[in-house]
């Protein structure tokens, strides 16, 4: 089987990926059918109500995702999954409901985005740290670069698909075909031989677990460094479900279709970043780095487009740095750290990456309302410049590298250590 998609040669895998596909599909159509609920039928294009339905969405993530890693690492995960994803489609269902009957609020839509990052706080942690049982270790960081490629092959479908039904029969049954899409994950989960599952023992209760967590991270220096980079990335770059609403309705003044077109067009970079991350045999720090000043770059450029069609195309190597960016540094965790507390310190990481939205979304969300829609994008842009610039400065300094350039009949980069040891590259 090509390199690329080593890991479905695990049944167990296989049978993950299909259903996560699936429900992926329709969780990016609830994704835009909410913000389209709310920018244009509940408010007249506000931005600040969409940075904080955004904002209650991921305000659950920050505060019980810790839990979420604990219970983790304490229950079996596929069980917990079960659970969990019930409970989403449950919600899904609920809010279709209420959007079909005619009797939805704006206050309903901030509580049923509450509830949901509740039960996404949980299912992460869980989520993330299953791909380790159905898989050999050596297949881990292909399987994390084909989870990406799923979900971002999803994000090329579902916007696409919910832009169309938005426009066609509304917001309504969008929420109950994503209510649906949950089925095919506990069908999935369901049908798997459990005998080949790679079982996590199982962490007994004890006092202060949490805070073995959060002492292991704090003595992993790599670890910090990628904590900082995905905060500053997720929390001020990472916005464009609000963003890209914001722009094309307030700049290009397009409607629904063009909307989700949008996040099918920026997938095609995300898609295409997956699969050259899981053809990587071994994730490497310098990834997460390059890919997220990479990502502030494009993003600048991405934000003063001047019409649809090139802000559209522009959207493309975004998806592509920001997806190497995200599947880097959470194969980079994942491969480093003691197993029995990879829930925990996979909780933290998500945490810090989707937790930080609550702070982010708002303000990216108030920015966009006062300074102008390009605004929003370029602030997230410049800030990832800056960070993945100084972390580049102090991965440089604190293992001791020297950038040479030589021009040679084939130019390359040196970085040279103290002790003479010599990396091309």
């Amino acid at each position: 089987m090509s390199p690329t998609f080593r890991a479905l040669n695990s049944r167990n895998y296989r049978l993950w990926l299909s259903g996560a596909i699936v429900s992926n599909i329709g969780t990016w159509m609830q994704r835009v059918a909410q913000d389209w609920l709310v920018l244009t039928i509940l408010t007249d294009h506000s931005a600040q109500a969409v940075g904080i339905t955004t904002g209650l969405q991921f305000l659950p993530i920050l505060l019980l995702m810790p839990y979420g890693g604990l219970i983790a690492d304490r229950l079996p995960k596929r069980q917990l999954l079960m659970a969990t994803q019930l409970v989403l489609g449950l919600l899904a269902l609920g809010l279709g409901i209420l959007v079909l009957t005619g009797v939805v609020q704006l206050w309903m839509v901030y509580g049923f985005a509450l509830l949901l990052g509740a039960a996404t706080a949980l299912d992460n942690p869980a989520r993330q740290t299953f791909v380790s049982e159905m898989v050999p270790r050596e297949h881990l960081p292909n399987a994390v670069g084909l989870n990406s490629a799923a979900f971002n092959a999803a994000r090329i479908v579902g916007p696409g698909i919910a832009g169309l039904l938005i426009a066609w029969i509304g917001t309504g049954p969008v929420f109950m075909i994503n209510a649906a899409s949950f089925a095919a994950v506990l069908i999935s989960l369901s049908r798997m031989r459990t005998r080949e599952l790679r079982i996590t023992p199982a962490t007994p209760r004890a006092k202060g677990q949490l805070r073995d967590g959060l002492r292991y991270v704090a003595a992993r220096p790599d670890i910090l460094l990628i904590l900082v980079i995905v905060f500053a990335v997720g929390t001020f770059g990472m916005n464009f479900q609000m963003t890209t609403a914001f722009v094309a309705t307030s700049v290009f003044h397009e409607g629904a279709g063009e909307y989700g077109l949008l996040g099918s067009i920026m997938a095609i970079g995300s898609l295409a970043g997956a699969l050259l991350s899981a053809r990587r045999e071994k994730p490497h720090l310098r990834y997460v780095v390059g890919s997220a000043f990479a990502f502030g770059v494009f993003a600048a450029i991405a934000s003063q487009m001047p019409t649809y069609p090139l802000f559209a195309i522009a959207l493309i190597p975004v998806g592509l740095s920001a997806i190497t960016m995200m599947t880097s540094a959470n194969t980079t965790v994942q491969m480093s750290v003691d197993p029995a507390l990879r829930g925990r310190v996979m909780a933290l990481y998500m945490a810090i990456f989707m937790g930080g939205t609550p702070i982010g979304a708002p303000i990216i969300g108030w920015i966009g309302g006062t300074f102008g829609a390009r605004w929003s994008i370029l602030v997230g842009a410049l800030i990832a410049i800056a960070v993945s610039t100084g972390a580049a400065v102090w991965l440089l300094r604190s293992r001791q590298l020297h950038v040479q350039f030589r021009r040679d009949a084939t130019p390359h980069l040196r970085l040279r250590q103290h002790d003479g040891a010599v990396s091309r590259s």
